[in-house]
């Protein structure tokens, strides 16, 4: 069993959220659930679903600059066809950001119809936004209100109590800390949210998860990380069920470091900066648009 297969990370103030989302659901119309759009099936709390029962929802693949194309456009089809409204934005450049307020309107279409026969035309329309950490909630929201509203870092766990924030065209959004579940039973769903920082380091060994990354990527993405490395991999085997721990990641591993120089004393490979670059990078979108998963069924 992996090391990422034995991660339990619960800490006291996700239990909290849980808490406040769950009584606060009744404040509002409907649920935004950011993901990330490289990791869509690992990055969604299955627990939200639970709490938020009928309650209309409205999922982003949220980083979808840094995921393959061809794979988000399977997910949005995966969730249209499963009657779940599902659209792939990137907060950074601003993709698709544009069509956010009308598919939330098309969504709550019957409800809005409804408050403007009662004569309440104009009712503010309120949605709670949710995800996991490090999914890019806020920067999300304050790419939608053209300001720094909500407080952004590139680790998990910031945001850590629920705040009104007023947008445009009469939506008021509740954002709520990003919050993760108490155990994950798949072993490759810890893995894939500690490749994108969802799982704080400092639970995790990053070579490890580097080789295991890098596996990965020979497997489904080699050119890329050719392109990127200026390393050739075609001379090593492919990984499999006989296969050791993680020998052809680090194999891999020890390529890079050698080709950027990470040497240390007696010229001996530095693989743990090596692993923390190639992790950064992952993480930083340089290695290239790639997903670490497809739909299922």
């Amino acid at each position: 069993m992996s090391e990422a297969a034995k991660v339990q990370w619960f800490p006291g103030h996700m239990a909290k959220t849980r808490r406040i989302m769950a009584s606060n659901l009744k404040l509002v119309d409907a649920v935004v659930e950011i993901t990330d759009a490289r990791i869509p099936y690992s990055s969604r709390n299955p627990e939200i679903k639970k709490i938020c029962g009928s309650k209309p929802r409205l999922v982003l693949l949220n980083k979808a600059d840094s995921a393959d194309p061809d794979v988000t456009s399977m997910w949005i089809e995966y969730y249209n066809k499963r009657g779940v409204a599902a659209l792939a934005t990137d907060c950074r450049s601003g993709r698709n950001v544009n069509k956010f307020y009308p598919m939330l309107k098309e969504l709550l279409a019957e409800d809005i119809d409804k408050w403007n026969t009662r004569g309440m035309t104009g009712r503010p329309i309120r949605i709670m936004i949710v995800g996991i950490p490090n999914v890019g909630k806020s920067s999300f929201i304050n790419r939608l209100a053209g300001a720094k509203m909500a407080k952004v870092e590139d680790r998990p766990g910031v945001t850590r109590g629920k705040q009104w924030v007023s947008l445009e065209e009469g939506f008021e959004l509740l954002d709520m800390p990003g919050v993760l579940w108490p155990k994950f039973d798949d072993q490759l769903v810890g893995e894939r949210l500690a490749f994108t920082g969802a799982v704080k380091d400092v639970i995790l060994d990053t070579e490890y998860l580097a080789c295991r990354l890098l596996e990965f990527l020979n497997e489904n993405y080699p050119d890329l990380l050719t392109e990127r490395y200026g390393i050739v991999t075609d001379d090593i085997p492919p990984a499999d069920e006989e296969t050791i721990g993680c020998v052809v990641g680090f194999e891999i591993l020890e390529r890079i470091g050698r080709k950027r120089g990470f040497l240390v004393s007696g010229g001996e490979i530095n693989t743990e900066r090596a692993a923390n670059t190639v992790l950064d990078e992952f993480r930083g979108g340089k290695i290239g648009r790639l997903s670490l998963e497809k739909p299922r069924g």
